[in-house]
C-alpha cells in the first residue's frame, strides 16, 4: 500500500521538527510538505494534494479553522487533523463543524499522533479519549430534542444507521447491528451526508448529537 502522505502546518519550528522525526521513524506514512501560516497550508494542500493535514489552530494572517475550512473546499479528499495546546469545547465544535475528521492535544504521545493520522485517512472521525469525554459531556448537557422529530428527511432505516453512527460505530460494526451488507451501509451514510448537507463523518456526528441522536 501507498504510504499516507501528511503535511504539517504550525508556526512552531521545534513543533514541526518533531513530527517530522516521528514520521520519519515509520514506512505507511510519509510527510510531504510543512507551512508555517494558514494560509500557506492552504496553498500546500492544494498543490500537494496530501492525504491528511495535520492543522495547528493558532497560526498568523490566518488561523487553523479558516484553513481548514479552505482546504476542505479547495481539495477534494483531505483529511484534517487540529492541534492545539488547549482542549477546550469552542475549539473542538469550531475545528468539527469546519471539518476536521481528528483533534490532538499537543501533549498526546507519539503513538496517540500516529494512531489519529492512520485512522482519518481510513476514513475514520477520531477525536481522542479527553475530547471524546468532553462531547459527551456536552450534548448530555444541552438536552434531547426527541428522535421521532429529527431530521425527518430520513428514512427510518437512515435514521438507525445515523443513530449508531453517533455512537461511534464503524461502518462494519452498523452492518453487523442492523444485518446490511457493508455497501449497503456505505449507500446509506451517502444518503444521509446528502440530506443533512454534510461532507464527513464529523460533521455528521455533531449534527445527530445535537438533536439528541447517539446517547
Amino acid at each position: 500500500m501507498e504510504p499516507v502522505r501528511v503535511l504539517i502546518a504550525d508556526d512552531h519550528t521545534l513543533f514541526r521538527h518533531g513530527i517530522r522525526a516521528l514520521l520519519a521513524s515509520v514506512t505507511d506514512i510519509e510527510l510531504v510538505g510543512e507551512a508555517a501560516t494558514g494560509e500557506e497550508a492552504v496553498a500546500q494542500a492544494a498543490a500537494l494534494r496530501p492525504d491528511v493535514v495535520l492543522m495547528d489552530i493558532k497560526m498568523p494572517r490566518m488561523n487553523g479553522i479558516e484553513a481548514t475550512r479552505r482546504v476542505l473546499a479547495e481539495t477534494d479528499r483531505v483529511a484534517v487533523v487540529v492541534l492545539t495546546m488547549l482542549e477546550d469545547d469552542d475549539s473542538v465544535f469550531a475545528a468539527m463543524r469546519a471539518g476536521a475528521r481528528g483533534y490532538v492535544v499537543k501533549g498526546a504521545d507519539e503513538a496517540e499522533m500516529l494512531r489519529v493520522v492512520r485512522a482519518v485517512a481510513a476514513g475514520e472521525a477520531l477525536f481522542g479519549p479527553a475530547i471524546a469525554e468532553r462531547l459527551m459531556a456536552f450534548f448530555a448537557e444541552t438536552g434531547p430534542v426527541a428522535k421521532a422529530r429529527a431530521f425527518p428527511g430520513l428514512t427510518e432505516r437512515e435514521r438507525d444507521v445515523l443513530g449508531l453512527v453517533a455512537r461511534g460505530h464503524s461502518n462494519a460494526e452498523i452492518a453487523d447491528r442492523l444485518f446490511l451488507s457493508p455497501k449497503t451501509v456505505r449507500n446509506h451514510i451517502s444518503s444521509i451526508f446528502d440530506k443533512l448537507q454534510v461532507t464527513n463523518r464529523a460533521q455528521a456526528i455533531v449534527r445527530a448529537r445535537e438533536a439528541g441522536m447517539g446517547h
